[in-house]
C-alpha cells in the first residue's frame, strides 16, 4: 500500500512539472517562430495543460484500466467547472467576454451532451472516438479562424502573457542559433517527463484501488483527476489573480471541451475492441458533469459575470460531490 501511495505521489509530482516545462518550451518555440500570442494561448497552452490527461489515459488504457481512463476525464472537468472556476471567482470576480458566451460555453455543454449520449450504452467504440477527435480539430479550427476578430484589449492581455518579453524568464534563455533547438528540448522533455509521471501515477492509483476494495473509476474521478487537473487549476488562478481574466475563463472552458474531444478521443481511438463503461459513470458522474456545465450558462449570462458568491456556490457544490464520492462509492 505504501509503494503505491509513493509511486502516486511521485506520478503526480512528474506530471505537474512535465506539463509546466510542456507548455513553457512549447510556449517559447512557438513564440520563436511567429505564431501569435492569442494562438498560442487558445492551442500550445491549452493543448500542453491537457497532456496529462491524454498520457494518464493512454496508459490506463493499455494497461487494461478503462475506468480509471473515463473517470479521470469526467472527473477533470467535473474539477475544472466547480472547483477551479468557483476558486477563481471566490478569489476575483469573474468578467465574461461574449467570445466565452457565444462559442465556448456552448461548446463545452455541447461536448458534455456529445459524450453523456456515447457512453448510454456502456460502451465507446473506436469509430465514436474517431468523430471525437474530428469534433476537436474542427473546434481547434474554429478558434484559429476566431482568434483573427479579438478586441484589442484580449490581443494586448495575451500578448503581455504570452509574447516574447513575458517568456524571456520562463526558461534559461539560449544564446545563438540553437535557441529554438533549445526550447525544442525542453519541450520533449516535458512531454517525456509526462509519460513516465503518467505511467507512475497509474500504477499507484491502480493498485491502491486494488488495495482498499475502492473502484477505479472513484480514483479516477478523485485523486487521479486532482492530479492531472492541476495546471488548469494553477493557470486559471495565476491568470484570476493577475486579473487577465479573459485567459482565465478561455483557457478553462477550452480545456473542457479539449478533454472530452482530442484527449478522449485520442484514448478511445487506440484500443480498437473500444472501451467497456463502468454503469455508475453513465448513470451518475457523466451526468453531473453535464448538469455542472448547463449550470455555467445562467451563471456566464446573468450579467455577463461569476461572481463571488457565485463561485462559493460551485465551490459548495464540488465539496458535496467529492464528499458523496467519498462516503457512498468508496
Amino acid at each position: 500500500m505504501s509503494a503505491n501511495v509513493f509511486w502516486l505521489l511521485v506520478g503526480l509530482v512528474a506530471l505537474i512539472a512535465g506539463a509546466e516545462l510542456l507548455t513553457r518550451g512549447g510556449t517559447r518555440l512557438a513564440a520563436r517562430l511567429g505564431i501569435r500570442p492569442v494562438l498560442i494561448g487558445l492551442t500550445v497552452v491549452a493543448l500542453g495543460t491537457s497532456m496529462p490527461e491524454l498520457a494518464v489515459g493512454l496508459w490506463s488504457v493499455g494497461d487494461g484500466h478503462a475506468s480509471l481512463a473515463l473517470g479521470n476525464i469526467v472527473g477533470a472537468n467535473i474539477m475544472n467547472m466547480l472547483l477551479t472556476l468557483g476558486l477563481s471567482a471566490a478569489l476575483l470576480p469573474l468578467a465574461i467576454q461574449m467570445q466565452s458566451l457565444r462559442f465556448d460555453l456552448p461548446m463545452m455543454v455541447g461536448a458534455a451532451l456529445v459524450l453523456l449520449a456515447m457512453a448510454w450504452d456502456l460502451r465507446l467504440e473506436r469509430w465514436e472516438g474517431i468523430v471525437l477527435v474530428a469534433m476537436g480539430v474542427a473546434y481547434i479550427a474554429v478558434l484559429v479562424r476566431t482568434s483573427r476578430n479579438e478586441s484589442r484589449a484580449v490581443k494586448a492581455e495575451f500578448e503581455a502573457e504570452y509574447g516574447e518579453q513575458a517568456l524571456a524568464g520562463a526558461l534559461p534563455e539560449p544564446r545563438g542559433r540553437f535557441a529554438a533547438l533549445s526550447d525544442l528540448m525542453w519541450l520533449l522533455a516535458g512531454i517525456a517527463i509526462v509519460v513516465v509521471g503518467a505511467e507512475w501515477m497509474v500504477e499507484g492509483a491502480s493498485g491502491i484501488a486494488r488495495s482498499l476494495g475502492v473502484p477505479e473509476a472513484v480514483i479516477g474521478l478523485t485523486i487521479v483527476a486532482l492530479g492531472t487537473s492541476s495546471p488548469e487549476l494553477a493557470t486559471t488562478v495565476v491568470s484570476t489573480l493577475r486579473q487577465e481574466r479573459d485567459i482565465a475563463i478561455g483557457n478553462l472552458l477550452g480545456s473542457c471541451v479539449l478533454n472530452i474531444f482530442v484527449i478522449l478521443g485520442i484514448t478511445v481511438a487506440s484500443v480498437p475492441t473500444g472501451l467497456g463503461i463502468d454503469p455508475q459513470l453513465v448513470r451518475i458522474d457523466i451526468p453531473v458533469m453535464v448538469l455542472a456545465a448547463i449550470a455555467c450558462v445562467p451563471v456566464f449570462v446573468t450579467g455577463r459575470r461569476v461572481g463571488r458568491l457565485e463561485g462559493i456556490a460551485l465551490l459548495a457544490a464540488y465539496l458535496a460531490y467529492m464528499g458523496y464520492l467519498l462516503v457512498v462509492r468508496t
